[in-house]
């Protein structure tokens, strides 16, 4: 039996706002919060809550499954979300999203060169070609289209894409749980915890005022948990047990449009000719890959839940 078509059509707007507006929400609560930390405690707090959700329902685990791995594929993805977090400080949140786009590029390469899959179809390396334009023209000197971005911050997120599509990419190389909330929070546990270890080590903490945090900070990071990273979550899921993977992925290419649209409504960010021109070489190299690479993609059983939160938000 088919699914309501409303229902499809709901959670597929879920995912498309939802994790396209976690840029927005991230640029707000890193007004007050320290940057490294709030990843660790949001995908610690999630994953939490994910592993008492697995516990909850009681599926069957007839095998143990390691963690260690996972802690290194979590560790991987938290540390992605935390370039974005610590790069809003200094790029607008709609260039993050839209150099977070640029996550796909880094796994289909990955998943050819390291795991010596199937060589990219021809309209793939096509869009591999326009992402690569698209960032360039991005982060390029001024005499491509006028001011750059700031280099640091944009570094910094494309460090963090490629940390996230490693783990994205050596997650499927290790064995699951049953339960995918428990592969879930086993890895959002794991990051979280070495994340936020990492920010305090950095001195997050030490420079952090209490007194200073503001309402948008706080609600911002209960949004990211409770919707960003939960509902947004649960959406995905339901769509990948109910419709094709291809359409599922849509997000990765409708992400960064809401993130630009959002960020300039409420947070006065600056839709720059640069940023125009550069995002639509980045939304169209995605949407290439997505379409034309979707016979390389696992089935729905296989992947691993954790694999797609916040992608490409967020990560």
């Amino acid at each position: 039996m088919s699914p309501p078509r409303s229902r499809v059509l709901l959670a597929l707007a879920s995912v498309w706002l939802i994790w396209g507006s976690t840029y927005l929400f991230m640029r707000f609560a890193v007004e007050t919060l320290p940057p490294v930390a709030l990843a660790g405690v949001r995908y610690f707090t999630a994953g939490v809550i994910l592993w008492w959700l697995s516990r909850w329902r009681a599926v069957p685990e007839p095998r143990a499954v390691p963690w260690q791995g996972h802690a290194i594929v979590g560790t991987l993805l938290t540390a992605g979300n935390a370039s974005v977090a610590l790069a809003v400080q200094r790029i607008p949140s709609g260039a993050a999203a839209l150099l977070v786009g640029m996550t796909p590029c880094y796994m289909v390469l990955l998943e050819w060169l390291w795991r010596r899959g199937a060589r990219p179809a021809a309209g793939v390396v096509a869009g591999l070609a326009l992402g690569v334009a698209g960032t360039a023209l991005l982060v390029g000197p001024r005499a491509f289209a006028g001011e750059p971005l700031d280099p640091v911050g944009a570094g910094t997120v494309l460090l963090g894409s490629a940390a996230w599509a490693i783990g994205s990419i050596y997650s499927r190389t290790l064995p699951r749980h049953v339960s995918a909330l428990r592969t879930s929070g086993v890895q959002m546990v794991a990051g979280g915890a070495v994340v936020l270890l990492a920010g305090i080590l950095a001195g997050d903490l030490a420079r952090f005022d209490p007194s200073g945090v503001t309402f948008r900070s706080a609600a911002s990071l209960v949004y990211l948990i409770l919707i960003g990273s939960l509902l947004g979550y649960s959406s995905y899921m339901y769509l990948l047990g109910v419709t094709s993977a291809a359409l599922a992925s849509t997000y990765a290419f409708v992400n960064p449009v809401v993130a630009v649209i959002l960020g300039a409504l409420f947070a006065g960010e600056v839709l720059t000719p640069r940023m125009a021109a550069a995002g639509a070489l980045i939304v169209l190299a995605v949407a290439m890959i997505t379409l034309f690479g979707r016979e390389q993609r696992l089935p729905p059983k296989r992947r691993r839940a954790g694999d797609y939160l916040e992608v490409h938000e967020a990560p």
